[in-house]
């Protein structure tokens, strides 16, 4: 379980078929084999780590159904990702509640400043977009973010200067994809519905 609050940004050093490495900032010794780290949003368990220079790199394995679900399959080589470790118990929840179980992807169809923040408009999906309100929590790239607005298919959110300084958000323009985790309410309160009908 994550919160969506982003500790550090890593960068993506090897590619195998069904396996990547990551460079991060975390202390190695601080990390165990199957612990979970959550990379651009996606709950994926660490395979090895080593000792890299002044922080560590970690393996991970991810399967075809990441693949499937997920932006994975198109990172290259150099590419910065936004990670997160689990909460612990006893520890603020200052985001929301991330299970690092993303539901699809998204694109971002415009960008503008509004003072020192930036507003990001995001394109969801037609199977995502009813999960969607207005002040509700979403996870894009694994933070987590409060929506604006949203109109149709599209809604939007604005990230301080903090988030686009700390994450890989500072980088981001039109035509990214995103990884989408809705809010878990209202992915269970569908479900009811669902049953319900």
């Amino acid at each position: 379980m994550f919160t969506g609050l982003i500790t550090d940004v890593g960068e993506l050093i090897g590619r195998e078929e069904g396996c990547f490495a990551i460079r991060c900032g975390y202390d190695p010794d601080g990390i165990a084999p199957g612990a979970s780290i959550a990379c651009d949003g996606v709950c994926l368990t660490v395979a090895t780590i080593r000792s890299d220079g002044p922080g560590a790199a970690f393996t991970v394995d991810v399967s075809n159904e990441t693949l499937s679900k997920t932006k994975l399959g198109s990172w290259n080589v150099g590419r910065k990702i936004n990670l997160e470790r689990p909460l612990r118990a006893g520890e603020e929840l200052g985001g929301h509640i991330v299970a690092g179980h993303v539901d699809g992807v998204a694109r971002i169809a415009a960008t503008h400043a509004d003072g020192e923040s930036r507003r990001f408009e995001i394109e969801l999906p037609p199977s995502l977009a009813p999960f969607v309100s207005p002040k509700g929590s979403i996870a894009l790239d694994g933070t987590s973010l409060t929506v604006n607005e949203v109109t149709g298919g599209h809604f939007g959110v604005n990230l301080i200067p903090v988030t686009l300084s700390q994450t890989t958000w500072g980088r981001k323009k039109p035509g990214d994809e995103v990884n989408v985790e809705i809010d878990l309410l209202a992915r269970y309160v569908a479900r009811i519905m669902q049953c319900r009908e």
